[in-house]
């Protein structure tokens, strides 16, 4: 009996650790500005993303010679599918599909499209990996979705018409959306055919790069790095932090949580990324938070909260 009671402590702490690494990954993401602004004066986004996937090759190539063995057996058709997914639709294509939406359209109808991600992520989990949805799941669902409405607009309605629904950058921004929840599935996928975390970063990481460095080329951005040496030294220290805080540490600890985690309960506890950028702006850039933005906050971690109370009372009542 100890022991089972033992067995059960160790398995509820790993549920409820695995939603809260998703969840600091994901806060991770919220720091993404403070290195990003900066660099955005010396590079375009795509040499940035690029010049990051080079620094992050520095984790990825040693983490695959150690794990390579992991490997063995495991690359079907299925596998190799849902890594170029992560690497090229997640990471690659959904941030350049993000982007492009904010060029031609109303910003007001993109962001509030993009709230369909998680949508995109519970009924991919239902239908590829045949998770089942608790019974509260409904008022998990619900009260995260508005909370995230309301760090986006607050109390107030988006001035936005039909006419701004129906236009292409919508359609990127839902290609974005469905991308980046189906990463997420297609993660746990990953996880579930036995692949250690470290290995499934380090490919996301090292598949990116062949595409990036068609989208590179494609683009004919010039470079432009110019400077006194204090002033490139500044750009080197804050590349090397976005690639490896936001960028390497966050997909670990991201992908970690994910192992315990199931891919409907981690799309919420992504939920903390647009949480924590509020914060960011306040605290740093000097962004007023409204009202509305701050019950959003609070909205969306109080369901991280009702999450894994809810984990840890299924548990209690399998061991009894």
């Amino acid at each position: 009996m100890d022991s089972q009671r033992r067995n059960a402590i160790l398995t509820r702490s790993g549920s409820i650790s695995g939603v809260w690494y998703v969840a600091l990954g994901a806060t991770l993401w919220g720091l993404d500005p403070l290195f990003r602004i900066l660099l955005l004066k010396s590079f375009t986004s795509a040499q940035i993303v690029f010049i990051e996937h080079l620094l992050l090759a520095c984790y990825a190539l040693p983490a695959m010679v150690k794990y390579r063995k992991t490997l063995s057996g495991k690359l079907s058709l299925a596998v190799i599918g849902a890594l170029l997914f992560i690497s090229w639709g997640g990471s690659a294509i959904a941030t350049i599909a993000f982007t492009a939406a904010f060029a031609h359209g109303n910003a007001n109808a993109i962001l509030l499209l993009q709230k369909l991600q998680p949508l995109f992520a519970i009924i991919l989990a239902r239908v590829m990996l045949k998770e089942t949805l608790p019974s509260k799941f409904s008022a998990y669902i619900a009260v995260a979705l508005l909370g995230t409405y309301l760090l986006t607009f607050g109390f107030s309605l988006p001035d936005l018409g039909f006419k701004d629904l129906g236009t292409i950058s919508c359609l990127l921004s839902v290609v974005a959306a469905g991308l980046w929840g189906g990463s997420t599935v297609m993660g746990k996928f990953l996880l579930q055919k036995k692949l250690d975390f470290p290995i499934v970063t380090s490919l996301r990481f090292l598949l990116a790069i062949p595409l990036l460095t068609v989208v590179l080329l494609t683009s004919n951005d010039e470079w432009h790095v110019t400077g006194t040496s204090g002033g490139l030294m500044l750009i080197a220290v804050n590349l090397l932090f976005q690639a490896f805080f936001p960028g390497l540490l966050s997909m670990l600890l991201y992908y970690k949580g994910l192992t315990s985690t199931k891919a409907f309960f981690a799309t919420l506890a992504e939920l903390a990324f647009p949480a924590v950028g509020v914060c960011m702006n306040w605290l740093v850039f000097g962004q007023k938070v409204t009202t509305g933005q701050l019950t959003g906050f609070i909205l969306i971690w109080l369901t991280l909260w009702m999450m894994n109370r809810s984990q840890n009372k299924t548990q209690a009542a399998r061991v009894s």
